[in-house]
């Protein structure tokens, strides 16, 4: 079977791919199993000293895959799983760095959120689609208000608009928004000003950086996946990725215009 997520570890950079471009990279219950796996592998090696999260396609994650989650089973299982997932990347003693070429959308962002350092292609967007089909940003909204100005994550949360990447970078989703031809080159720049750092050095200051946030994981965490399947299970939710699926407008749309290209 195609792996949907792919590790390949070469001079102390673990490069995690992924690589499921056929649904946009969503976070399927398999997809999001490879990429624990694949982050366990890495984290444990002691020859990595960085973590490169990176994909294939147009699209760097579209969120959850709602033609698993419409059928309202495994909520709750998903939801646990993306909270561990997040865990795990806040609590890599290597930087995280995350590299996209194509747009986040609702839980992609959160993978956005979590990692340490992000660098985008200029053309890229971003959204937090949940509330456009009926759920909530829960369990990525512990990264994301760990890393948004208050009034932007207002803003952006409750409307599900779009957003560019230089928007991203103002509110602070993201670290950097280069042209695509360049981002190879800023990437390789990066790491080789992170290769002058201390590994022992780093680890213990991303344990400092990551200290609120992984408090708000410990505190929050089990509410947010409790929150999260309820939600998912609710009719609101079952109503919203029934029309997204079928591509028609959900009850509450009061304008024609509903933009679902964005979800």
């Amino acid at each position: 079977m195609t792996e949907l997520v792919r590790l390949d570890i070469e001079h102390e950079i673990a490069t995690i791919t992924l690589d499921s471009p056929n649904n946009r990279n969503a976070l399927s219950q398999r997809l999001i199993t490879e990429l624990a796996t694949h982050l366990a592998v890495a984290t444990a090696d002691p020859a990595v000293r960085f973590i490169v999260l990176t994909h294939t396609g147009t699209v760097f994650c579209s969120g959850a895959d709602l033609s698993e989650a419409a059928d309202g089973t495994g909520a709750a299982i998903g939801a646990t799983a993306a909270l561990t997932l997040m865990r795990q990347i806040i609590d890599a003693r290597q930087p995280v760095v995350a590299v996209l070429r194509g747009p986040a959308r609702a839980g992609g962002t959160g993978l956005v959120a979590a990692s340490d350092i992000a660098l985008v292609a200029d053309h890229v967007d971003f959204a937090f689609a949940e509330v456009s089909i009926g759920v909530a940003p829960a369990i990525i909204s512990i990264p994301l208000l760990a890393k948004l100005a208050p009034r932007a994550a207002g803003q952006y949360l409750l409307s599900a608009a779009r957003f560019d990447c230089h928007e991203a970078a103002r509110i602070g989703l993201v670290t950097e928004a280069v042209p695509e031809a360049e981002l190879d080159a800023r990437l390789a720049d990066l790491l080789t000003q992170l290769r002058r750092t201390a590994p022992g050095a780093v680890a213990a200051t991303k344990h400092i950086l990551t200290r609120s946030l992984r408090y708000d994981l410990d505190v929050h965490g089990q509410d947010m996946v409790e929150l999260s399947a309820d939600l998912f299970n609710g009719a609101e939710a079952r109503a919203g990725m029934q029309a997204f699926l079928t591509k028609t407008s959900p009850p509450w749309a009061s304008i024609a215009t509903t933009d679902k290209a964005q979800l």
